[in-house]
């Protein structure tokens, strides 16, 4: 190649690069990024299936306050909170409080070993394709949405939670 031929080849292609560095900055920066539901939104409706092969809808939950709770086994945050989360659910169930919580993309036998372990007693749903993950736009887990009985969301917490916050948001939520 001569060097007016690798010239025009350089040229082009830095002109090349240059468009796809303007095209990827234009692309982030336009990107209306759907932030899922937020503070005083009604929550998302979904189905998934339960650990029984049942199917859950959270429509159904229409009236209670609900916990959903999106989380993973292989999570150490999530697996720490998860006892917090069965003893507020033991007390607050009989006042109209629910549990959902969303696995994400796991296999049920392990999910169902996890449960049985931890002796879990609210309902969880798998996420298989992580549909709802992303329809809820979560990010790092464990993530938890407090919905009022209305189904408006009261609060989004991202990170593990204590057993006295995990009550607090409780109570908000039912408070609503």
């Amino acid at each position: 190649m001569n060097k007016r031929t690798r010239y025009w080849v350089r040229r082009i292609l830095l002109l090349l690069m240059a468009s796809m560095v303007a095209f990827a900055l234009y692309q982030t920066l336009n990107d209306e990024k759907d932030t899922g539901p937020q503070q005083g939104q009604p929550a998302p409706n979904f189905k998934l299936e339960t650990l029984d092969g049942d199917s859950l809808e959270l429509s159904d939950l229409q009236g209670k306050a609900v916990l959903i709770n999106f989380w993973a086994t292989w999570c150490k945050p999530c697996r720490t909170e998860m006892p917090d989360i069965q003893k507020v659910y033991e007390q607050y169930r009989d006042e109209g409080f629910e549990v959902v919580a969303v696995n994400i993309a796991e296999n049920p036998v392990s999910v169902k070993g996890f449960a049985r372990q931890l002796e879990l007693d609210f309902p969880i749903v798998l996420d298989r394709d992580r549909k709802v993950t992303k329809q809820y736009n979560i990010g790092p887990l464990p993530t938890s949405l407090f919905i009022a009985k209305d189904g408006k969301v009261v609060r989004k917490q991202t990170g593990q939670m204590s057993e006295k916050q995990i009550e607090g948001y409780v109570r908000e939520a039912l408070s609503k």
